[in-house]
């Protein structure tokens, strides 16, 4: 299966509770945090809703 390397570049101080939850669910909390996730329909939505905040690429 494929997997996605995401990092969160932006910071989460005063940013939407929904996408501050979002990141949380990701694994990710504090700025340069690199999880990697699998590449599906889920975690895609995850990152649509968040693109702002984060960098992905394919592991």
């Amino acid at each position: 299966m494929a997997q996605l390397n995401i990092k969160l570049v932006k910071s989460l101080n005063g940013r939407i509770k929904k996408h501050v939850d979002t990141a949380h669910s990701l694994g990710l909390h504090k700025i340069r945090d690199e999880v990697t996730q699998p590449d599906n329909a889920q975690t895609r939505g995850k990152i649509k809703e968040i693109s702002y905040l984060i960098e992905v690429t394919e592991a």
